[in-house]
């Protein structure tokens, strides 16, 4: 088995594709691992706002959770009847094209795309955190730590979705079986004590408070704790990968997914200000993530604590897995309509789409490396690409349900003009909460990204416009071109390439460049005893040799201006310039040789002349 078959799996034929695709067990772990993950930074970035109000600021929290909550309600009645509706996936990207346009659906693209790479930084950065919550000498470590869980996650994905589903069920099982008995056993204690439950490990001790109450402190709360609803769109925009049937697998995990969460979110809006745990800065010294706090509170620094961090640290970090399987499938849409290039909507050999696999990883250890993996600065970043794509998608489904209508149309039409009003309010807090904070980042990014997409759209309808008539062959008039073979020497390349180019013309010229004196006196006298003497046995015709001192030692522009004058010369026909190739039996080897010629090749497309062709010939070295 060769390496990387051992790294990436074996290929998978395009006939096997059902094997790849999700059940609702495979469905939740690969597409539900955002929302789910996002208990473990959601609260705790509402909880970081209300820090600075003291201990006081707990008062204020369950109402901030039952906020989230209910935008999840209507998010979830939202998302059941656009997978529904569009069963072909893209989620808001498809819907927003369908009914608003291909400009509206750029946009809802963009959000998408910012969402899913965000949510990889986020992600990874927080489940970091929690190691370091439980090894805090690894805290000088973060970045490094944050990278390699990236390339990990994307060298699982590149395995294939169903695989990549089927590494996380167990971890997932075991965050939910840990996290559920340990807001269980939380909620038990807190009702039998009246709300005022003893701390096995108490949690460390909630700052003074610096500031009072005010109705911006709990907005700002409310638009952080908003990053608990990012990834609630994954499923409605894979429905493609699950298995037949596949709406109602869809719906069956999208319900499993916001059952969950909303379980974990309610009780911990519970639990938080029943222990007294606050949110830290990652920065801190002795920096205890709300999860940590929680689990050591309600059972103590023991073996489950260590099992539940590690459950938590697998899903938070891993919770990339919803942006590593939606975030191609967006590129994929794009690239179809030429937003972006081919290789993008092109399965790779695990029938995933390798390309946009390969992108996001990049796109997100940028934003690991500039934000030093530190989840506080990134979350003000977040939501907000996340809930654009959500207003683009409940807006472009009432737009849907107002052009389609039937049955029961005025119901349907009601469910999403309610996510479509909630989502407009909640983004609106966003942008104006989170903007001096980061989020204008966000929002000065998404038009560049759309006018990148637009020009590299208006290339390609531009390529298709010159190139893609169907057009009659010519036949007329055609003559052997004028050969130009660039030579460092007389030797088998050479020979390969002299031979080759007597199959095409009777008029060839080897070109050699002469830096040192005698250098192309020896080559005269070879070329007249290997080259013109076996020629004239045979009477074949003779190639020319032509010399060119080059007293600067140039190499490249003398051999550009011998094909300029033949072209000069020789207006009506072609020039066929034959670029000799050593290629070495390992691709590493390939940097040894060749730079010349690739550079020649370069520029000589750089000229732009249609007359001027290249035409690479190989010589293969052989292991001695």
């Amino acid at each position: 088995m060769s390496i990387i078959d051992l790294i990436f799996g074996k290929p998978v034929a395009t006939s096997e594709s059902k094997k790849e695709e999700l059940s609702v067990w495979t469905g939740v772990p690969v597409l539900g691992l955002d929302a789910l993950a996002s208990t473990g930074y959601g609260p705790e970035a509402a909880l970081i706002v209300l820090s600075a109000m003291g201990a006081s600021g707990l008062h204020y929290y369950f109402a901030i959770v039952l906020l989230i909550v209910a935008q999840l309600g209507t998010l979830y009645f939202s998302y059941r009847q656009t997978a529904e509706a569009y069963p072909s996936g893209g989620g808001a990207y498809n819907v927003a094209k369908d009914n608003f346009g291909p400009h509206a659906a750029l946009w809802a693209a963009v959000a998408l795309l910012l969402d899913y790479t965000l949510n990889v930084a986020v992600g990874i950065s927080a489940g970091i955190g929690v190691v370091v919550s439980a090894i805090p000498s690894l805290q000088s470590r973060t970045l490094l730590l944050c990278l390699l869980v990236l390339v990990t996650l994307a060298l699982v994905n590149l395995r294939g979705v169903r695989e990549s589903g089927l590494v996380f069920v167990v971890p997932v099982l075991v965050f939910v079986v840990c996290v559920g008995s340990t807001l269980g056993i939380g909620l038990v204690r807190a009702w039998a004590t009246g709300g005022q439950p003893h701390p096995v490990i108490p949690p460390p001790p909630i700052p003074a408070a610096i500031t009072g109450v005010s109705a911006w402190l709990l907005l700002t709360a409310f638009a952080n704790g908003c990053t608990a609803m990012t990834g609630i769109e994954a499923v409605s925009n894979g429905v493609p990968l699950f298995q037949e049937p596949k709406v109602p697998n869809a719906h069956k995990t999208l319900t499993a997914i916001l059952l969950i969460l909303s379980l974990f979110l309610l009780a911990l809006g519970y639990l938080c200000p029943a222990y007294h745990i606050g949110a830290m800065s990652e920065l801190q010294p002795g920096y205890q993530n709300v999860l940590s706090q929680l689990v050591a509170a309600v059972a103590g620094r023991n073996v489950f604590y260590y099992v539940a961090l590690g459950s938590i640290f697998v899903v938070l970090t891993y919770s990339a897995q919803t942006s590593f399987a939606d975030f191609p499938r967006v590129c994929r849409f794009l690239a179809e309509d030429c937003f972006l290039p081919p290789a993008f909507a092109h399965r790779g050999r695990r029938l995933v789409f390798s390309h946009g696999v390969v992108a996001l990883a990049f796109l997100s250890a940028l934003l690991l490396i500039v934000f030093d993996g530190i989840t506080d600065k990134l979350i003000p970043l977040f939501a907000v690409g996340a809930f654009g794509a959500f207003l683009f998608s409940q807006a472009g489904m009432v737009r849907h349900w107002l052009r389609k209508r039937g049955r029961r149309f005025q119901l349907h039409l009601f469910v999403n003009a309610v996510g479509a009003a909630a989502t407009a309010i909640a983004l609106t807090v966003l942008v104006f909460v989170k903007f001096k904070q980061g989020a204008w980042v966000t929002v000065a990014v998404a038009p560049v990204l759309v006018l990148l997409l637009r020009k590299i759209n208006r290339h390609y309808r531009n390529v298709g416009r010159q190139v893609g008539r169907a057009v009659e062959l010519q036949v007329s008039k055609l003559q052997a071109p004028a050969v130009v073979i660039p030579i460092n020497g007389w030797n088998r390349v050479a020979e390969r390439a002299v031979r080759f180019g007597l199959m095409l013309s009777d008029d060839i010229t080897a070109v050699h460049i002469c830096i040192e004196q005698d250098d192309g006196d020896r080559l005269r006298k070879l070329w007249e005893d290997q080259v013109v003497k076996p020629a004239r046995r045979e009477g074949a015709a003779i190639p020319k040799l032509e010399i060119v001192d080059s007293p600067y030692r140039e190499v490249d522009q003398p051999i550009l201006d011998v094909i300029g004058r033949i072209r000069k010369e020789k207006p009506d026909r072609f020039v066929a310039v034959v670029i000799p190739a050593l290629v070495e039996r390992r691709w590493f080897q390939l940097l040894f040789h060749n730079w010349r010629a690739a550079r020649l090749r370069t520029k000589l497309f750089l000229k732009r002349d249609e007359r001027t062709i290249t035409i690479s010939t190989p010589w293969y070295l052989q292991d001695r």
